[in-house]
């Protein structure tokens, strides 16, 4: 199976992000919450495991470091996105960013990541 990260695999709209910001904490780590909407029985499932983010510069300011994080979160989303339930799943920065290399940021992101996506299966 190939990994890709097509356009079904991300969020769109605003609402979507609305929904799943509002919904439940489904980890926490040091950088990052991960929220998923409410199950609504209504309304149908998704296809495939979704990928939202929320990077603020409040808490990341440069663009370069911003943008940084995004590539990784979405590569190490890519890479498991098989493995995921189908539902969606934003990643929220909800702690400043220390000044430190870009590779040791890259690093401690992935190893973050890496394990939110595994609490995540749950």
């Amino acid at each position: 199976m190939r990994a890709t990260f097509p356009p079904k695999a991300r969020l769109h709209r605003p609402s979507e992000y609305a929904s799943a910001l509002k919904g439940r904490r489904l980890a926490r780590g040091a950088l990052f919450v991960v929220t998923t909407p409410r199950v609504d029985p209504a309304g149908p499932p998704p296809e495939c495991a979704r990928l939202g983010l929320v990077i603020a510069k409040r808490h990341a300011a440069r663009s370069v470091t911003r943008n940084a994080i995004k590539r990784v979160i979405r590569e190490a989303f890519r890479l498991k996105r098989h493995e995921l339930p189908p539902r969606d799943l934003v990643f929220r920065l909800h702690a400043k960013v220390q000044a430190c290399s870009l590779a040791d940021l890259k690093q401690r992101v992935r190893t973050e990541v890496d394990a939110l996506l595994d609490q995540s299966k749950r």
